[in-house]
């Protein structure tokens, strides 16, 4: 990964940085300021061979140095395991201590190349932790004059004599505030961006341009952004003329008349790999948008196990493709208006037990070819692609399909799935929509307008109208 994949991480994932920090940083704060202070006492002892004559010579005085240095490490060793040394301690000072506790509260340290003994004391009370301390100095002192001292001999080797007495700490060393805040702070970042790389490597949804560029060489007709409101407000007709919504769809049916611009009639078949992706919303939207502009524009409902396009647009469909195509109503017959938009619409008709041969049919080219006749453009609310074959059957009477992926749902196999379906069916993809983008990628996906709106940007998104559930009895499949 390059840098400006980490930068692109930080910039998705800030948030999940942010909040496995500030847990991070809350855990180490509530263990720092409900943690028992501890106060640290030490005293310094000093290790030496017993002074000799004045004759010595400044060589025995150089080979006794050596000779204490190197005494010096057992007796500092000494000290933190001496359950003796301890077990001493306790019954100078008759503290309610185990040697093994005692022993857990004693630290030594020698300074590098001195025969000095840093002999520390740690415990909740600063009387206790000075006691110990001072105790542990003078045990140190006698166990050395008795291990140091030859049989028969009044005077020892070595000394270990106390240079420091131990003081009386004031200020706790243990919990340290601003260390352990800083060291959280520096680990919770260490852990979310971690975390945030690790979810953008496993995560294989679709997030930006990028993403589509990177999965499909098919162009990017648009990008509609997120709207919560969209259950209750799915058309654009409800819309202030330049609401940032209206305003992506208009970029959309731009964008959409530089496809085969020698063709007279359009017809393209709107779908998506997966249900739940926008594409019923997205198809009526822009079918209304093009029918604005003054084009002759039909949006036939296709999705004939689960129409939702005329319950959107306030129609009836009762009436529609599967009436014209049994032969029970004539092609004129069928067609609604929608009074706002004037948009005509051609609802799906009531639901057969055979869709996919429907829709393949010498009957359906014919209808087709009629439309053509009589429309500029024609847009097709077609079935997902994976779950059915509908779209795909479509889309090879079409000039094409146009593939709605939504932001964070659609990942990049189920994409490719798509496109290898349309391509067994040697169908064309015209291009893709990127749907419920995040509105706060101000700018992220294209040129700005100049007027508050950037390429494609548009804080609302084209969804599908509410989900519902039916059931084809002949076929014994739910669709969604």
């Amino acid at each position: 990964m390059e840098l400006r994949d980490y930068l692109r991480i930080l910039r998705r994932r800030w948030l999940l940085i942010a909040t496995l920090t500030l847990l991070v940083v809350g855990a180490a704060a509530a263990w720092t300021f409900t943690s028992t202070p501890q106060y640290q006492s030490t005293a310094r002892v000093f290790v030496s061979t017993s002074a000799g004559d004045s004759g010595e010579t400044a060589g025995a005085a150089y080979q006794g140095g050596l000779f204490s240095q190197q005494r010096v490490t057992s007796y500092a060793d000494l000290v933190g395991k001496s359950r003796e040394l301890a077990e001493w301690v306790i019954d100078d000072l008759d503290v309610d201590l185990t040697a093994a506790e005692l022993l857990d509260e004693v630290e030594t340290t020698v300074v590098p190349e001195t025969v000095i003994i840093d002999l520390s004391v740690t415990d909740p009370s600063p009387t206790m932790a000075q006691a110990l301390a001072q105790s542990y100095a003078t045990a140190l002192s006698d166990l050395v004059r008795r291990l140091e001292t030859p049989a028969g001999a009044s005077v020892p080797l070595i000394t270990a004599s106390i240079v420091d007495s131990a003081s009386l700490p004031t200020v706790p060393v243990a919990p340290q505030p601003v260390r352990n805040l800083g060291l959280a702070v520096v680990l919770g970042l260490l852990l979310g961006f971690g975390v945030a790389v690790l979810r953008e490597l496993l995560d294989t949804t679709i997030k930006s341009p990028d993403d589509l560029r990177e999965t499909s060489d098919a162009p990017l007709l648009g990008t509609i952004g997120y709207d919560p409101s969209i259950r209750t407000e799915p058309l654009v007709t409800s819309l202030a003329s330049h609401a940032p919504r209206v305003e992506a769809f208009r970029v959309l049916r731009t964008n959409l008349q530089f496809v085969d611009v020698d063709t007279t009639t359009k017809v393209f078949v709107v779908t998506s790999a997966v249900p739940g992706e926008g594409k019923t919303t997205t198809a009526v939207n822009l079918a209304i948008t093009l029918a604005q502009a003054g084009q002759k524009t039909l949006l036939i409902e296709c999705d004939l196990r689960r129409p939702k396009a005329s319950l959107a647009l306030g129609l009836d469909n009762s009436v529609g493709v599967t009436t014209v195509l049994v032969g029970k109503v004539a092609f004129e017959d069928a067609l609604q208006e929608h009074s706002v938009s004037g948009l005509t619409v051609m609802g799906s008709g009531a639901v057969p037990p055979n869709p996919a041969e429907l829709l393949q049919s010498k009957a359906m080219a014919e209808m087709l070819t009629r439309a053509k006749d009589r429309f500029d453009t024609i847009i097709i609310d077609a079935p997902p692609l994976l779950p059915v074959t509908d779209a795909a059957l479509l889309s090879v009477q079409a000039d094409g399909a146009i593939v709605v992926a939504a932001h964070g749902k659609t990942t990049r196999e189920q994409l490719s799935q798509a496109q290898d379906r349309l391509a067994q069916v040697d169908a064309e993809l015209v291009g893709l929509i990127l749907n419920m983008t995040p509105s706060r990628r101000r700018g992220g996906y294209g040129y700005g307008y100049g007027y508050g709106y950037g390429y494609g940007y548009a804080p609302e998104p084209a969804v599908e109208a509410p989900k519902g559930k039916r059931r084809n009895k002949a076929t014994a499949q739910t669709t969604d």
